[in-house]
Formats: C-alpha cells, sequence, structure tokens
C-alpha cells in the first residue's frame, strides 16, 4: 500500500491539452543510441513507461543536417523518413499509458556537421564550440525564417509519430534558441540582438510557431537553462528571471535547470540531491503553467517536499530513471526499500560521450532491455535445484548472489572480510564518495528478503573449502589489489625504486587506513576519479600534494563523466599541485626524479612518500589452484567454476555489477550464439542498392 505522505505524486495533472497521469517526469536524457539504434532506444524507454514515469521523453532531436551532431548519436528528424523510429517509441511508452515527449533541437556552432559537412549556424560569425577547425557564420534574417521552419515541420512530425508533449529547448548551451539569448554568442544589432527583448525574440516566435502547428493535441514544453555559472558573459538568473516572466504563460510547461550538462548533471562527489533548487525554485511562483525541474532525486520524501512546498509541480529525472526504470512503481506500492537509488557516478553520462550504448552502475539491464531481453525487475526463474557458492562478496559477488537468488537458486556467499561490500564499502569511505554505498545496501537489502542466501562473513576459503562445500556451481569474484611497482598504461615495466619501498602507498593503502605524511606526490596513471580523490584525501589532512600524471591532463577520463571541471576546481580550491606530462624516473624515498614525457627533461622533487594509482592485479589465486585441481571436480560434485568481476579483469564498479548479473542471467541457460545479443541491421531493396538510392 502507498504512504499516504507521497499520495501529492499521483495525482494527475494537464499540461495544455494532455493529462500526466502522476507527476513522475523522466526528463530528456542521451543515451547513446539514438536514431541508430531504435529498437534499443525504443525498449529501453519502454522500461520506464511500464514502470510508472508519466511522461517519457526522447534526447535531443536533430530537426535538420545544418544541426548535425555526428559523432554522438541522438534521435533525428530530418525528414518524414525519420518518423517511424520515434513512432515505435511511442507505441510502446503508449502502451503503457505513459505520455511521450519529444525534444527538438538545432544546435546551432555546438554542433558539429561531420556528417551533414553543412556549414555551421550561429547568432553570430564564431567557431564551432567542440574545438573542430571551423567556425559558424552568422544567420540571416532568411537564415532564422528557414530555422523556424524546419523546427515548425520537425514538430509536426513528431505529432505524426504520436508525440504528446513537443519540447522547444533553449538550455544546456546546446540550441540555437539558447544561443540568441546569451551575449556571448549574440552579438547581432538587427531586432535579433542586443536588448533583452530583442534576444528573447527567436525564442518566443519559435514557442508561438509550435504552439500555431501542434498545439491543438500537443502540449508545448520549453527548456530552459536558468543559470550558466558564467557570469555576465551567460544567462544569469537576474536575467533569467525577466525571461521566464516575459513568456511565463506562452509554454504549457516549464522545464528548468542549469547549464551546461556538467552544472546540470553534476556527479554526487560535488552535489547533493535537490541542488538545484535555489536556481529555479523562483518559476513556480512566475507562471501558472506546470514546472518540472530536476536534482537527482531518489527520496520519495525530498520527492513530495519539492511539490508541497511549491517548488516543482512535477518532478523531474533522468539519471534516477536509469538506476531504476520503477522508481515511481515502487513508491505507489509501498516498496521503497526497493528502490535502487542512483549513486551518481555518470557512467550513464559515459555512454553518450563515448558514443556507445547507455550504462548504469546499480542497473545493469539498462542498455539492455532489447539486446538481451533483459528486463530491469523481471528475471527468468531456474533451470533446475543446483546450488551455487558465490566466494566474494563485493559488487560482483553481491550482484550474482542477489540475481540467482531472485531465480530461486540455492545460494552460499562467503566474504573474506568481515563485512560485505568489497571494493564498494572501501571506496564510499573516500572524500565525496559516500553514496556508492548504495551499491551495496541495495543488494544487501534484496538479500536480506531471499531466504534461499545464505551469507557468511570473515570465511576466507581455501580450495579444498571449495571442493567440500558440495556446491554444483561455483563462481569466483574475490576482487583485485593495486599494484605499487608503477606498472601500468605509461610504463610497462617496475619503475626504480617503488616496489618493496615503505614510502610508497596504494589506494588500498589509503583505504586501509595507512595514510602517508608530509610532501607526497600522487602518481595518477589511472586517468579517472581515484588519483583527484586520493589527492584530495591527503590534502585534507594537511600533506602538500603534487597530483602527477603522464597525461596530458588530470583525470583523462572523467570529461566523460562530467567530472573533470569540478575536480580541477576541487583541485585548485584545496591547493593541490598539477603537474601534467610526467612520468616518474625513479625514487629514492626522499627524491623523486620525473621527466617530461615529451621533451625528456629531467627533474628531482623532494617527496616524502608517493601514492601509485596505476593498475590492478586479479586476487585469483583461488581460481588457479581449483583450476589446477580440475580432475577433483566430478567427485566434489562441482559442475562450473567462473572467475568474475575484479577477479577476471579490474574495471569499473559498473563491470563488476554487469558480470555478476550477466552470469545469473546466463546460469544453465542455453547458449545464444557467438553473438549473445541482437544488433541492428539496415536492409534495402537490391533494386534500390543497385540505383545509390536511399532504402
Amino acid at each position: 500500500m502507498r504512504d499516504p505522505r507521497y499520495d501529492i505524486l499521483f495525482t494527475p495533472i494537464k499540461i495544455g491539452p494532455v493529462t500526466a497521469k502522476n507527476r513522475f517526469f523522466q526528463v530528456p536524457h542521451c543515451n547513446g543510441m539514438g536514431h541508430a539504434m531504435p529498437l534499443a532506444h525504443a525498449a529501453m524507454r519502454e522500461a520506464k513507461a511500464e514502470g510508472g514515469w508519466a511522461v517519457v521523453s526522447t534526447e535531443e532531436c536533430e530537426i535538420h543536417p545544418s544541426g548535425d551532431l555526428t559523432p554522438y548519436v541522438e534521435a533525428r528528424l530530418w525528414d518524414d523518413r525519420d518518423i517511424p523510429a520515434l513512432a515505435l517509441m511511442c507505441d510502446k511508452v503508449h502502451a503503457h499509458g505513459a505520455l511521450a515527449a519529444l525534444e527538438l533541437s538545432h544546435n546551432g556552432p555546438t554542433a558539429s556537421n561531420l556528417y551533414s559537412r553543412e556549414v555551421l549556424l550561429a547568432p553570430s560569425h564564431q567557431p564551432s564550440k567542440y574545438g573542430y577547425p571551423s567556425q559558424a557564420r552568422a544567420m540571416t534574417l532568411h537564415d532564422i525564417r528557414e530555422y523556424r521552419r524546419w523546427h515548425r515541420e520537425a514538430a509536426i512530425r513528431g505529432k505524426r509519430a504520436g508525440m504528446d508533449i513537443i519540447y522547444v529547448y533553449a538550455a544546456h548551451d546546446l540550441s540555437l534558441a539558447m544561443h540568441f539569448l546569451q551575449r556571448r554568442r549574440n552579438q547581432r544589432s538587427d531586432e535579433y540582438g542586443g536588448s533583452l527583448e530583442n534576444r528573447v525574440r527567436l525564442l518566443r516566435e519559435v514557442l508561438q510557431d509550435t504552439k500555431d502547428a501542434v498545439g491543438d493535441s500537443c502540449a508545448v514544453a520549453l527548456r530552459f537553462a536558468t543559470e550558466e555559472l558564467l557570469g555576465p558573459g551567460g544567462v544569469e538568473l537576474a536575467e533569467a528571471k525577466e525571461i521566464v516572466g516575459m513568456l511565463a504563460e506562452l509554454p504549457d510547461l516549464w522545464d528548468v535547470n542549469v547549464a551546461a550538462w556538467y552544472n546540470d548533471s553534476v556527479p554526487s562527489r560535488f552535489a547533493g540531491e535537490g541542488a538545484q533548487e535555489p536556481f529555479i525554485d523562483f518559476v513556480k511562483q512566475t507562471t501558472s503553467k506546470p514546472v518540472v525541474g530536476v536534482g537527482r532525486f531518489t527520496s520519495p520524501d525530498t520527492m513530495a517536499s519539492q511539490l508541497k512546498r511549491g517548488v516543482l509541480d512535477m518532478i523531474g529525472c533522468a539519471r534516477p530513471s536509469i538506476a531504476d526504470p520503477f522508481l515511481p512503481r515502487k513508491i505507489e506500492e509501498g516498496r521503497i526499500d526497493d528502490i535502487r537509488e542512483c549513486i551518481g557516478c555518470n557512467i550513464c553520462v559515459s555512454g553518450d560521450m563515448t558514443i556507445s550504448p547507455i550504462r548504469c552502475t546499480q542497473n545493469p539491464t539498462m542498455g539492455e532491455e532489447w539486446r538481451k531481453g533483459w528486463h530491469p525487475e523481471r528475471i527468468a526463474p531456474k533451470r533446475s535445484a543446483s546450488r551455487v557458492l558465490v566466494v566474494g562478496a563485493g559488487p560482483a559477488g553481491l550482484e550474482v548472489a542477489r540475481a540467482l537468488g531472485q531465480r530461486g537458486y540455492e545460494v552460499s556467499l562467503a566474504e573474506a572480510r568481515k563485512e560485505l561490500g568489497g571494493r564498494v564499502t572501501r571506496e564510499a569511505r573516500l572524500p565525496g564518495l559516500a553514496e556508492w554505498a548504495r551499491v551495496r545496501d541495495w543488494r544487501v537489502g534484496q538479500i536480506d528478503k531471499l531466504a534461499n542466501i545464505a551469507v557468511y562473513l570473515d570465511s576466507a576459503l581455501t580450495a579444498q573449502d571449495v571442493l567440500d562445500f558440495g556446491a554444483e556451481h561455483v563462481v569466483l569474484a574475490t576482487g583485485c589489489h593495486w599494484r605499487r611497482d608503477g606498472y601500468g598504461r605509461s610504463n610497462g615495466f617496475a619503475i626504480p625504486g617503488l616496489a618493496n619501498n615503505p614510502r610508497v602507498f596504494t589506494p588500498d593503502d589509503l583505504m586501509d587506513g595507512r595514510l602517508p605524511e608530509g610532501r607526497l606526490v600522487v602518481f595518477d596513471d589511472d586517468g579517472f576519479y581515484y588519483g583527484s580523490v586520493a589527492a584530495e584525501l591527503l590534502r585534507l589532512r594537511g600533506c602538500e600534494v603534487i597530483h602527477l600524471t603522464p597525461d596530458d591532463s588530470i583525470a583523462p577520463w572523467s570529461q566523460h563523466t562530467l567530472d573533470y571541471r569540478h575536480i580541477r576546481k576541487r583541485m585548485t580550491k584545496l591547493g593541490i599541485e598539477a603537474m601534467v606530462s610526467h612520468d616518474i624516473v625513479s625514487y629514492d624515498g626522499t627524491t623523486l626524479t620525473v621527466e617530461d614525457v615529451w621533451t625528456h627533461q629531467r627533474r628531482e622533487l623532494a617527496c616524502d612518500a608517493v601514492v601509485t594509482v596505476t593498475a590492478r592485479v586479479p586476487d585469483d589465486a583461488l581460481y588457479q589452484e581449483l583450476l589446477r585441481r580440475e580432475p577433483e571436480w566430478p567427485t566434489a560434485g562441482v559442475q562450473s567454476l567462473r572467475c568474475i568481476g575484479d577477479a577476471e579483469a579490474p574495471g569499473l564498479i559498473a563491470h563488476a555489477v554487469y558480470a555478476g548479473h550477466r552470469y545469473a542471467r546466463e546460469l544453465e541457460e542455453p547458449a545464444s550464439g557467438e553473438v549473445a545479443f541482437k544488433r541492428h541491421f539496415h536492409t534495402a531493396d537490391a533494386d534500390d542498392l543497385l540505383r545509390g538510392s536511399p532504402a
């Protein structure tokens, strides 16, 4: 039964000519599938609708070849041939009683046109935003009229596809409608530049065009960024309040946030739940139209509070809807403890950044709904009465035990330490990573509900213990440990002076409470979050810290998760020195010799200790010993042995969770061939191929 405190979240709300059945709104979010993988995209959105979201939105949808986002894979409505892919999504979403929303966008100077080869468009002449060696040209009045026509026609196509809500996009520094608002991008002297009224003109016209075109049956939403945190060059809160006042009643729905994306989807390390409230709480006081906003909402109490206090009318979610597509239904059914809460790691964002299907640390089924037929809540029942022994209760071990238990298998989970969670528990104690413990907590909570799973702590098993246990299937998820000899991406051999040096530390030492003191160098050859977290931890304890990396930038992979700018700002605030493009030559315990990777010039640094963040070694000794004793398996009743997660190949927590889930899904199931997932294949009529015409 639903807790009455949350009744407000389940009241319908009218949005222009349509009605949302509740207050849960999956706002537009990228997914790396888009127009290239329409079946996968539709299945992913369908899971949200089935899970109870009243509105399910697309990602950015390109409206014209001059706004081509290649290599990024978004939605597309260049012409009528793009309608079927989005119609498929609408059908899937409507089947579960949800509304489908379409975010139309032309990205102007933030597009690439690498595929279309069209000239970039912008309010004024300017370089392309993302480093391409080209510029956008200033739009003429004819161009502006054409842009309005493209947007109107795309809105009509969206309506024909079955969309219920059509967006006008003016957020994230990613759309012409926003670019015309910005003083740094709009330096025009005609009726579309200069005064705020003039800079708002195009946005007003596009909103009115869209309402005129589809407003009879579709709601028109405005996604608007109220603050860019760039000062006078960007949209500022004071100016945003004027803009909202000018347009207050024109859209049917206001979707408000901060820009750019790295300020909107801030990792949990740098912002908590509801962090955007101070930037958007004025909107609802300015308009009578419904307002939706985001804040990585995971707590039903926080969500209800947003509505009761008059901050929002609808709870907008992207990342929480990825971590748990069934979040609304679980609240409605009174299953709050079953919510798989987002940890704010932004691995989902990395899918878009790496041009690959979306992934999630908490939800291993995300992106696999069509490819592998994985449902976020349902799983096939067990095939036999076989028993399974899982050794290691880190993220892989917990997930495999939980999912096998859900299937109905009898599972024994043995953990050598006195606490569950493995690396998740240990990393969650580091600065800013506390929410990552949700990976452990949700799985432990689910395991505790299953009588067919037995958990044994402080139980280090030998090969003989495993063979004596009597389980038919054995899964080893024993984790890994960090190297301390400097071997890694940049060094194919140990660095002289690091191995067996008592003044050399690893992330394992830090997590175990063995901390260095004095003047330190954190040597980051990993490139993600570990190096900067280690540097922050030690700086907060009073150490003088240099963050040294062979890469040309600090934590380069963190750009894929939107951490990078926040890491640099945090390091600067704390007084952590960054030294890029330098490798370690040797260390004698007091002096560190480093070398510029480009000039090969060397220098010496006084150094009391070095923290190496380089490579990890699988803890697979038990696996190797059991392989050597394979002839004994039949007598012991062992039918299969698998090594998974970091014990097989160290990676992200997301990799470990996926490995555990995949094993559980596939145990005793028939093999599906060499390619264990479905793919999109594009077919064409033979005559079309011969003529070279589009299929």
